[in-house]
């Protein structure tokens, strides 16, 4: 009983354990470690209070929301997951997706498509698929999180000048109409704040990367909104539009459960699970190459799994780990999770203490900062180094950039997806290759007997290179039926085909049939284990006689098979002619 309830610890740590259990086991943890834990988790919460709301703003929610998820999330992410710095909260990846359900379906629907997200990664992590995440096409992922950008910057900038319009539309090139249409309508002092944030951002980041440009700021844009108060001057702010920011937590409630919400909502739901899913694997896997450290890919999708689930009871909105504040939180020294568990903390102090401040903080202010993270994901610079390589790839990123921009985001992911599979298969099907090498038999020996059948016909070799699947399956199929004249002996030197899928099998044993028929002999050379495995597999359930078939560990031992069963033929025929002979006389 001790024994399996070991195997069964063991199996757990090694396998859905959160990375905070890994460091304190191997690795202790002191009151010097948690100081310098402490230290990050707030430098990490300074930039992280102003993209919580501004996030949560984007996504059609409360700012109050927005930080809602950055504490209850957050805290959950770092205690359960499987990466080691990771910050956890809203993100610019969900914004779209997020509206699009508040649009459709209000925030009963969001509710239960944080239901549907919690629980598919759960199950993702629970079956151990955290390690084919990495098996989503580059450019996919690239055209994807480039859309994402795009359509959020194209929603703020309404806040940005401060534009008096009402209705604005969703889709992207008749809402930017609006806006064309509309400048005449912006306002002075929202364009002035938002002019004034640029700058101060920008030119911290040059020449004081170290401070909080973010923080800062917010706080310079609320002083300015104050002195435009007093003369008289109104900014639309987080108060007006939204009326502040609460001083704690709301308590916990549980959502009204339906069946037929949740099936409508359930596209949306793996949407956001699949974004989750990538967003954060591929967050642990920064941190782990600029730490050295090692992420457990499938601890990371159940805790971020468990954090989505807890934080639709608090009324948040979808999260998941963000690779600028993971790496925020890194170079801020921090040793452990409880860095991210510190930085929920402190944004909770920030309720707790500042609330009240909130309210005065502008729009235009967060529309800036939201148009910088908009401007981050698109990534301009990797977008350049794919639309110069492989022109499969660049066709891709466009379709898919395209697609999220004018269609949805399901839509663009599917449609990425299945033209990457093609274009893959059609690279794998070009690297097949089929040749004759008759000469090669007359270089390894063979012998006068041989080189006369060989001259006649009686022996071929065809070497096959490259993996035989149903993309290649056409042109080997083609290559075997338009062999000139039936061989007496056919080596397929298989020693460059690493695999062999069900189509790739039936073409072989197909071929191996009409051999068959025509008493021809297969000698196989140098079958590696994956296409033996299939073959033995296929030649069992069709049936096939293993006469006149045989396998060669060795090109060179295909050889001597071939030689010395043309020299038994050669025998057995020159009996078979005296005995004719005999009989006759």
């Amino acid at each position: 009983m001790f024994g399996f309830m070991k195997k069964a610890l063991d199996f757990y740590e090694k396998n859905y354990a959160p990375k905070l259990v890994e460091v304190i086991k191997n690795q202790g943890y002191s009151y010097k470690k948690f100081k310098t834990d402490v230290s990050a988790g707030l430098t990490v919460s300074v930039i992280s209070i102003p993209l919580s709301m501004a996030l949560a703003i984007a996504s059609g929610v409360s700012p109050a929301q927005g930080l809602y998820t950055a504490i209850v999330a957050g805290f959950f992410i770092a205690l359960l997951a499987g990466g080691r710095y990771q910050i956890g909260g809203p993100t610019g990846a969900f914004a779209i997706v997020i509206l699009t359900v508040l649009n459709g379906y209000g925030y009963q629907g969001l509710l239960m498509t944080m239901l549907i997200t919690g629980g598919v990664l759960i199950l993702a992590g629970l079956l151990r698929l955290g390690t084919y995440i990495k098996y989503i096409p580059y450019p996919v992922v690239l055209g994807f999180t480039a859309g994402i950008g795009l359509l959020l910057i194209s929603t703020q900038f309404q806040d940005l000048l401060g534009l008096q319009i009402q209705n604005v539309p969703a889709a992207v090139f008749p809402r930017w109409n609006t806006y064309l249409h509309n400048l005449d309508k912006l306002t002075i002092a929202s364009t002035f704040i938002a002019l004034m944030s640029f700058g101060i951002i920008f030119y911290l980041q040059a020449k004081k990367p170290k401070l909080p440009a973010y923080l800062i700021c917010v706080a310079a844009s609320i002083l300015v909104v104050m002195i435009f108060s007093m003369f008289g001057v109104e900014v639309t702010t987080i108060g007006s539009r939204f009326g502040g920011i609460p001083h704690f937590l709301p308590a916990p409630t549980i959502p009204d459960f339906s069946f037929d919400l949740f099936f409508e909502v359930l596209p949306s739901g793996l949407t956001i699970a699949f974004l989750a899913a990538i967003e954060s694997l591929l967050c642990a896997t920064v941190a782990d190459g600029m730490s050295g450290d090692n992420h457990n890919p499938n601890a990371e999708l159940i805790g971020e799994g468990i954090a989505n689930v807890i934080t639709m009871f608090f009324g948040g909105i979808p999260a998941t780990s963000a690779i600028a504040r993971t790496a925020t939180n890194l170079k801020a020294r921090a040793y452990s999770p409880i860095s991210g568990m510190m930085n929920a903390v402190f944004i909770l102090l920030f309720m707790l203490l500042l609330a009240p401040l909130a309210k005065y903080i502008p729009l235009s202010c967060l529309a800036v900062v939201l148009t910088l993270v908009g401007w981050n994901m698109l990534g301009i610079d990797k977008m350049l180094k794919v639309i110069e390589g492989p022109r499969g790839d660049r066709y891709t990123l466009i379709v898919t950039l395209a697609l999220t921009l004018l269609a949805d985001l399901n839509t663009a992911i599917s449609v990425g997806f299945i033209m990457s599979s093609i274009i893959f298969m059609h690279r794998m099907s070009r690297e097949m290759e089929i040749e004759t090498d008759e000469e090669v038999l007359v270089d390894q020996g063979g012998g006068r007997d041989l080189t006369q059948v060989m001259s006649k016909g009686g022996v071929m070799s065809l070497r096959l290179s490259g993996p035989l699947f149903f993309g290649a399956a056409s042109q080997v199929s083609a290559s075997l039926k338009n062999l000139s004249e039936a061989p007496k002996v056919l080596i397929l030197r298989m020693g460059y085909v690493p695999l062999v899928d069900a189509t790739g099998a039936h073409i072989i044993v197909d071929f191996v049939k009409k051999a068959q028929a025509s008493d021809m002999k297969i000698i196989f050379s140098n079958v590696k284990k994956q296409p033996r495995r299939v073959l033995k597999e296929a030649f069992q359930h069709e049936r096939i006689n293993s006469h006149n078939i045989s396998t060669a560990s060795t090109f060179e031992n295909a050889v001597k098979m071939a030689r010395r069963f043309l020299r038994e033929n050669i025998k057995a025929k020159a009996t078979a002619d005296n005995n004719s002979q005999k009989a006759v006389d």
